[in-house]
């Protein structure tokens, strides 16, 4: 079986570049060094609209489920919103300097954080307050929770800190030669980890062994993601060579190197990658598979979202990028702004 990329959809989405991408199943939403949060609608292959919440970079998104996002910035906020109206419900003051990364535990009533101010926090996201916080010896700018939600990981550089939910306590840690900038749970004891060399490796969190190793890429790697398909587990990655490349993962052998599914040149330095799966043509090929497996097979589609660097345009600019892009359902944000205005326009 062969596999192939192609744009499926392409936007000039910021005026800086991304920082940040997460996907449920509907909707891309994408932050940027711009402090905007664009909206994507994958269904119809539409631009939705931009959240204006944040003042500085945008560094982590991720969604809950259908209705719920998580964002955080530099401005040391976490902001939660509701996806149905896209609304922010709560905006935490979560870290005394930025917000570098957050992970919400798979029950959806815990959320874990980590900034620049040495802290791990502990949300409750019932409640929307601080539950517990841990001073680290130093910044953190990855946290990861595992599919299970029985442990979680931190990365300080190129040191993995591997935690038990039941003890809060460091059961394991995994050192590589690099800094780390991406890393992603393949099963609830195996994680993929990749940073600034090409070198993909794979690690029991149980053992803290190396497990697998193979180049990747041509340069450092900038993002892992995994996913099941038809019983078929693939990898992606994306790298700063412009190469999106996917990968099949045997479970069953995980220290065979996985085999190339196919690459693509996007001709663009990448900085984070989601995919996004259309589960309703998933779901349509299950139902199909018996009479047209082949068919099936044909249809599969995968979008894989890109991100690109684009260049810092001034502020007169950005501002007028911000207000072409708001939807008619944020103009509850935009009120305050613009009765501001008027006032202005009014006293000139």
């Amino acid at each position: 079986q062969s596999w192939t990329v192609v744009p499926d959809f392409t936007h000039h989405a910021h005026s800086a570049s991304l920082s940040a991408v997460a996907v449920n199943n509907r909707y891309v939403v994408t932050g940027s060094r711009d402090e905007t949060i664009q909206i994507y609608d994958m269904k119809k292959k539409v631009e939705h609209g931009a959240l204006l919440q944040h003042n500085g970079t945008i560094t982590c998104l991720e969604f809950y489920g259908t209705a719920h996002l998580l964002s955080g910035a530099e401005d040391g906020l976490i902001c939660i919103w509701n996806t149905k109206r896209w609304e922010c419900l709560k905006s935490i003051k979560a870290h005394k300097g930025q917000v570098t990364s957050l992970s919400i535990h798979p029950s959806g009533k815990l959320a874990l954080s980590v900034g620049t101010d040495k802290t791990l926090r502990t949300w409750n996201l019932v409640e929307g307050r601080s539950a517990f916080i841990k001073n680290l010896k130093q910044n953190a700018h990855i946290i990861k929770w595992s599919p299970d939600g029985e442990r979680y990981v931190t990365v300080i550089t190129n040191k993995v800190d591997i935690y038990k939910l039941d003890t809060a306590s460091i059961t394991g840690t995994i050192t590589t030669e690099k800094r780390i900038s991406s890393l992603r749970f393949i099963t609830d004891s195996v994680l993929a980890i990749a940073g600034d060399d090409e070198i993909i490796r794979f690690y029991s969190c149980d053992s803290q062994k190396c497990l697998c190793e193979f180049k990747a890429h041509e340069n450092r790697i900038k993002g892992i993601y995994s996913f099941e398909r038809e019983g078929q587990h693939v990898i992606v990655t994306a790298s700063s060579d412009g190469y999106i490349k996917m990968w099949n993962l045997d479970l069953n052998k995980i220290k065979d190197v996985p085999s190339l599914l196919c690459e693509v040149s996007t001709k663009a330095r990448l900085t984070c990658l989601a995919v996004w799966l259309d589960q309703a043509s998933e779901m349509k090929e299950n139902s199909e598979k018996a009479a047209t497996s082949s068919q099936a097979n044909e249809d599969e589609k995968l979008s894989i979202v890109k991100k690109k660097k684009g260049c810092l345009t001034d502020k007169s600019d950005k501002t007028a990028e911000r207000k072409r892009k708001i939807t008619p359902k944020k103009q509850k944000l935009e009120a305050p702004l613009q009765k501001k205005k008027k006032k202005r326009n009014s006293s000139a």
